[in-house]
């Protein structure tokens, strides 16, 4: 076993008689050392100091000359105290089964969450993750028919799509923010509100709208009212708006008109998102993540859905977007495993 050196502080309070140094009462003295660091593995925070046999101290009071130790009895001290040591945590090693404590700043976040091989999977997950080979790329038919078997909880699921793109979103001209109509629906009941004021108020409410309402409905929502899916807004209700922007930004609610939430044709924005206008935009890591259906629609249906989806991904493409576009898309249900999709296979799709 290495030996480990450390930084010791010897200190010595020699009795004022030779003869007292056979007494144990009078040699007191002790060896203090800094706490353990990861270097120092041998020890542990609870040892602070060591005691000197009067043995020791005897040999000290030999080798003194004017009141100073010499060289030779300092390596000799400390080598004494690096076996004493060595020796404790061994013994200490053998008692606790192999093993010596490291005391360690307790994990937050993201961190204290465990690996992903340590995690436990419930019997239905592991059922269903034996459909599919992984690693394995499929065609979108083949994908999606088994993103349908997967979907086995008691509640209807939704169907996701999961692109991953080449592009960098903490730079303007490489952001990715747009709206789709999905042809055949998302299966939801999107519960539309309207901020407003004056004439289209009236308009509002004929068009459908579940919530219609100007000042008083943005002190509701400051209040902490948000029983609605969608929020479109006026530009003339904008100014007042903007002093939500930290409770609705967080919740993806925030009227934009790159979302096309921000309009002046009420009616015809109502009627996009109650048919099954869905917005999507790329995270930080680039990945667009949009549900384009319900696990109880019919194959067909989920494949036009999902076409429309990645011709809007592919014509919304940003400028700043360089080299291959399309780095990887996985399909899955909510509660499955994502399956994997060849991408030019599903670039070059087309509907019989």
């Amino acid at each position: 076993m290495a030996s480990t050196t450390l930084t010791l502080t010897l200190t010595l309070t020699p009795p004022s008689r030779l003869q007292d140094l056979h007494r144990p009462s009078a040699a007191s003295s002790s060896l203090s050392f800094r706490k353990p660091t990861r270097e120092n593995h041998f020890f542990s925070a609870a040892a602070q100091s060591l005691s000197l046999s009067p043995l020791l101290l005897l040999q000290c009071h030999r080798v003194c000359d004017n009141g100073r130790l010499s060289k030779s009895f300092i390596v000799s001290a400390v080598a004494t105290v690096d076996e004493l040591v060595i020796g404790a945590a061994e013994e200490q090693k053998e008692q606790t089964g192999g093993s010596v404590a490291v005391a360690t700043k307790p994990k937050k976040g993201k961190a204290a969450l465990p690996l992903k091989r340590d995690r436990m999977r419930s019997k239905r997950f592991l059922g269903i993750q034996a459909l599919r080979e992984i690693k394995q790329v499929y065609d979108i038919k083949t994908a999606i028919s088994l993103a349908k078997q997967s979907a086995s909880t008691k509640f209807v699921e939704t169907v996701e799509a999961h692109f991953r793109l080449n592009i960098d979103p903490k730079y303007n001209d490489q952001q990715l923010r747009a709206t789709v109509n999905l042809p055949k629906g998302t299966g939801q009941t999107v519960k539309v509100a309207v901020l407003t004021q004056g004439e289209k108020f009236d308009e509002a409410k004929n068009a459908g709208a579940d919530i219609v309402g100007g000042e008083d409905l943005i002190s509701q929502i400051k209040g902490g009212f948000m029983d609605f899916d969608k929020l479109i807004a006026t530009p003339d209700m904008m100014p007042k708006v903007a002093s939500l922007g930290k409770l609705l930004g967080p919740r993806g609610l925030m009227p934009n008109p790159k979302a096309g939430t921000v309009t002046t044709n009420i009616p015809q924005a109502i009627e996009e998102f109650k048919k099954g206008k869905v917005e999507y935009r790329a995270d930080k890591t680039g990945i667009v993540h949009l549900p384009f259906g319900k696990a109880d629609f019919t194959e067909e249906d989920l494949i036009v859905n999902f076409l429309a989806a990645v011709k809007s991904v592919e014509s919304n493409k940003p400028t700043g977007a360089k080299g291959v576009y399309w780095k990887s898309a996985h399909v899955c249900s909510s509660m499955g495993p994502s399956i994997r999709l060849n991408i030019r296979d599903m670039l070059e799709y087309k509907l019989s």
